[in-house]
C-alpha cells in the first residue's frame, strides 16, 4: 500500500473560492468512482480565507488544492492522474511515507476521537507546507533535524490538532518541484493561525511568545532556507478513511 500526494496550482483566487465546488464536488466524486484505498483533499475555500505564514513571491502561482490518493501501487495511478490533470494550471504528484505523528483523538488540542462522517469538512483549519532539502545539509541531516526536533518540538508549544508528516520519496510527475518534506497540520481556528500569541503558545506573555517564536526560527532556519518554503491555509476534507483508521 502507497500514499501519493498531489499539488494543484493555478492563480491565487480573489474572494470567489470556487476551488471547495471544483475539488472536492467534483473532482473528488470522480476519483472516489475509481475506488482508491483511501482519498483526502485539503482546498483553498472561503472557510480558509487567511494567507500562508510565509509570503507567496509576486507573479508565482498558488497551491489551491493538495489531494492523497492510497493505493495498493503508486504503479496503478494513470487514471487518477488522467483526471487530475484536468484540474488548475499546473500539478506536480509525489510519492510519499506518511507519518501520522499525531492526530484527532491522540492529543490534548484535539482529545475527542473524530466524530465527523468522510467527506464533512474538518473542524479548524489546515495548514499544507512545503519543505525543500538546502543543499548545505547532507540527506540523513536534514531528515534527522526534522523528524527528531522540527517536528516534535512545535507540539509543545503550538496548538496542532493534527501533525502528518509525509517523507517524499520521489516525484512521479515530470517537472515536480524538489520538494523532500510535504507537511499537513490541523489547528482549531483561524484565529489560532492569524494570532501570535496563540499560534506561539504565548498563553498571553508577550516574552513568552518572543522566545519561542526565536526557537521556532533557529530551528527552521537551520533545516531550510526561507523563501523556499511555501506554506498555504486550506479547509480539509477526509474524502475515504484508510481502511487501518477505521
Amino acid at each position: 500500500m502507497e500514499k501519493l500526494i498531489y499539488l494543484i496550482w493555478d492563480h491565487p483566487p480573489e474572494g470567489s473560492h470556487e476551488w471547495n465546488d471544483v475539488i472536492v464536488g467534483d473532482c473528488a466524486q470522480r476519483l472516489l468512482a475509481l475506488d482508491p484505498l483511501g482519498l483526502s483533499i485539503n482546498v483553498d475555500d472561503a472557510d480558509s480565507n487567511i494567507p500562508g505564514s510565509t509570503p507567496l513571491p509576486e507573479n508565482e502561482l498558488a497551491v489551491v488544492a493538495q489531494v492523497s490518493i492510497w493505493l495498493h501501487a503508486y504503479d496503478f495511478r494513470a487514471d487518477y492522474e488522467a483526471i487530475l490533470g484536468e484540474y488548475g494550471i499546473r500539478r506536480a504528484g509525489y510519492l510519499v511515507t506518511e507519518s501520522s505523528w499525531t492526530d484527532y483523538g491522540r492529543n490534548e488540542h484535539h482529545p475527542q476521537p473524530r466524530d465527523w462522517p468522510d467527506g464533512a469538512r474538518s473542524p479548524g483549519v489546515s495548514t499544507l507546507t512545503m519543505l525543500e532539502r538546502p543543499a548545505r545539509l547532507s540527506y540523513e541531516n536534514w531528515l534527522g533535524h526534522w523528524h527528531s526536533h522540527q517536528g516534535p518540538m512545535p507540539q509543545w508549544m503550538q496548538p496542532r490538532t493534527r501533525y502528518i508528516r509525509n517523507t517524499v520519496t520521489r516525484g512521479i510527475t515530470a517537472g515536480a518541484p524538489p520538494y523532500a518534506g510535504i507537511i499537513v497540520e490541523g489547528w482549531p481556528s483561524l484565529d489560532h493561525v492569524t494570532d501570535h500569541d496563540l499560534y506561539f503558545g504565548g498563553k498571553g506573555s508577550a516574552e513568552r511568545t518572543r522566545k519561542n517564536i526565536r526557537v521556532m526560527l533557529d530551528s527552521i532556519t537551520h533545516m531550510c532556507d526561507l523563501d523556499r518554503i511555501r506554506n498555504f491555509a486550506m479547509s480539509e476534507y477526509l474524502m475515504k478513511t484508510p481502511g487501518w483508521e477505521l
